[in-house]
């Protein structure tokens, strides 16, 4: 039996193509290993969106590489590239990395299988170079029949609804990566939920590149094509929610990666009358200065997402708002980072991240004039921090006193629903409250950007 070590890096994205290669491979018979020196395969999967997460796969694919000389000793081990590196870099990589057996991109995962077969056994000595399976454009999309086996906790799941972006944002390089946007049917997410529940899964984490984008590429097949864009903006959305709602269980749904260019007033009573949908929302503003959205080409303005978050806010009683900006941006000034620590300060984000500018390239932002130093960027990046540190401090003691239904991670640890896995805050709970439960709790009291509870 083939054994075959997987290391997944990056975002849950990207863990969702790590858990359909391993589902494959499953499939095919093979087995899935801890430890990579006891394989005759490993695969990196790799993230490529900003600099530091280059950086982190080529350590991996080198520490897979050499790690305790395990080459040397085991010449027929076989070592795979696979996701948005593989994929971004696809001409060049073979060559800069001669160690690499083969490189695949975001369209093989499904064929990672024969792959492996077609390596396993082929002599190490003799061999020219890596073999290159990466196509030229990614058009993939898994289905609710999609074989996966899933490397999360088994009381939540992330749920990819789409793939691709259609965004002209300057800084990002995804659109080049995974292509352009592409939506499951409302009826195939649906069914996959249905399954997950049966499962015994608690939380479905909606995720794509922009969510709320979801089925707005297929509205050339609505009964009235010629209906007004801004009509039905939101509707398959709003329909894929009223339809989880309608599954038996108890359960949460999580809305990761919206964009909000694409929220409605329709999507916001959509959420407000699903009790089954957390009240949490994750929507990547960037920043408010007009120059910078104009520059970023981040299709809205500063006055659009003031009045979108008072919307939310006064829509959806109890939301929690996460979001993220990017300070060092090109051209950016001080009184840009000034006006966007006024709107922190104004808008009081329940849950704040914050990222350096990086001078990606292949990008537009990466030809602009006005780079910012690495220096300025730091410095900013604490000042916007040091800020919400503050703001989420105050927060946090706000919460003393209430009682709130938690989802238990692990013993002692739990999330409420203003936190989504791994990226927000914790719960400390008794040790005794079973993991993978709901449960009843009351805050007791804070520490940083943790909450303390009691039943």
């Amino acid at each position: 039996m083939i054994k075959v070590s997987l290391v997944s890096l990056g975002c849950a994205k990207n863990l969702v193509d790590s858990e359909i290669m391993v589902g494959h491979l499953h499939r095919a018979g093979m087995e899935v290993v801890p430890d990579a020196a006891g394989a005759d395969v490993v695969i990196v999967n790799t993230c490529s969106f900003i600099d530091s997460a280059k950086e982190e796969s080529i350590a991996h694919i080198l520490g897979a590489h050499a790690q305790g000389g395990l080459r040397k000793r085991r010449r027929e081990q076989k070592l795979i590239v696979a996701g948005c590196m593989a994929q971004r870099f696809a001409k060049e990589l073979p060559a800069a990395m001669p160690e690499v057996d083969a490189f695949i991109g975001l369209d093989q995962i499904t064929q990672v299988a024969s792959i492996i077969n077609g390596l396993v056994g082929r002599p190490q000595e003799g061999a020219t170079a890596p073999e290159n399976f990466v196509t030229r454009r990614s058009t993939f999309i898994p289905d609710f029949d999609t074989p996966r086996f899933r490397l999360t906790p088994p009381h939540f799941a992330y749920v990819k609804i789409a793939e691709g972006c259609n965004h002209p944002c300057t800084f990002c390089v995804i659109p080049q990566i995974r292509g352009r946007h592409r939506s499951r049917t409302v009826d195939s997410v649906v069914a996959e939920a249905r399954q997950l529940v049966a499962e015994g899964v608690r939380e479905l984490n909606l995720i794509s590149q922009d969510t709320t984008f979801f089925g707005m590429d297929t509205w050339d097949s609505r009964p009235n094509p010629r209906t007004p864009v801004d009509s039905t903006r939101g509707a398959a959305l709003t329909t894929l929610l009223r339809r989880l709602q309608g599954i038996d269980g108890e359960f949460w749904v999580r809305l990761l990666y919206t964009h909000p260019a694409h929220w409605s007033d329709e999507l916001i009573r959509t959420i407000a009358a699903c009790p089954k949908v957390a009240r949490y929302v994750d929507m990547p503003l960037q920043h408010i200065s007009d120059r910078m959205l104009d520059a970023m080409q981040r299709e809205t303005g500063g006055n659009a997402i003031r009045d979108l978050v008072k919307r939310i806010r006064a829509g959806i009683p109890g939301i929690a708002l996460r979001t993220t900006f990017i300070v060092g941006f090109p051209g950016e000034t001080a009184a840009d980072v000034d006006e966007l620590c006024d709107f922190i300060r104004e808008t009081r984000f329940e849950r704040l991240g914050v990222f350096r500018y990086s001078q990606e390239e292949g990008t537009k932002a990466a030809k602009l004039a006005g780079q910012v130093t690495k220096r300025e960027k730091e410095r900013r990046w604490n000042k916007v921090m040091a800020l919400q540190k503050e703001i989420a401090a105050e927060i946090g003691r706000s919460w003393t006193g209430r009682t709130i239904k938690v989802l238990v991670e692990k013993p002692g640890v739990a999330r409420g629903e203003a936190d989504a896995p791994d990226i927000d805050g914790r719960i400390f709970v008794p040790a005794g409250l079973p993991p993978g439960r709901f449960a009843e709790v009351t805050i007791t009291g804070s520490r940083d950007y943790d909450l303390l509870a009691l039943p």
